[in-house]
């Protein structure tokens, strides 16, 4: 079985400027995540059947929503925000939910994030230097790094969500 087509996602331009490349594989690899949760029920999206791993492609989005919101407004942005899922008992929140977890209610949170994530870098300079340290590393990044990271972290984690829908119905999918 292959996913459906997936033709909403927009490939990214091959000579586009630096700027516009970036963003264009950032949305890119966001609209791969949606793609690999569409046409599944609450109860697929949830499931982890990758013992013993916990990972879920709701886990996943839940997860993607906290790194948008962390790097783009937490660091770059510099805002003092509260984590969405995750807590200082539960570090791995987002993979941690009830059965009354929803795949709408978890992709509006992500929507909003990364909309957010869009606003937060809107005419920005790529050579912004963030305005918080990161508080794992105690560094700071510029804006391209961000980007450049967050394109990173969403293609491994696309990587996981392929093997994840593969196993919860055998669709498979670029």
């Amino acid at each position: 079985m292959t996913i459906s087509s997936g033709s909403h996602r927009a490939e990214p331009a091959t000579t586009a400027d630096e700027r516009d490349m970036l963003d264009g594989w950032l949305d890119y690899h966001r609209a791969t995540l949606v793609w690999k949760c569409e046409g599944l029920q609450d109860e697929q999206v949830r499931r982890a059947p990758l013992a013993p791993s916990e990972l879920s492609l709701l886990g996943l989005v839940r997860h993607m929503a906290e790194v948008e919101r962390y790097w783009f407004r937490e660091v770059m942005l510099g805002e003092d925000l509260p984590e969405l899922f995750c807590t200082s008992e539960d570090p791995d929140g987002d993979f941690h939910f009830s059965d009354k977890a929803t795949w709408a209610e978890t992709e509006q949170v992500w929507q909003t994030e990364v909309e957010l994530s869009r606003q937060a870098a809107a005419g920005r300079s790529l050579d912004l230097v963030s305005q918080a340290e990161s508080h794992h590393r105690g560094e700071v990044f510029s804006l391209r790094w961000v980007y450049t990271h967050m394109i990173e972290e969403y293609a491994r984690h696309n990587g996981h969500a392929d093997l994840v829908r593969e196993q919860i119905d055998g669709a498979t999918g670029d």
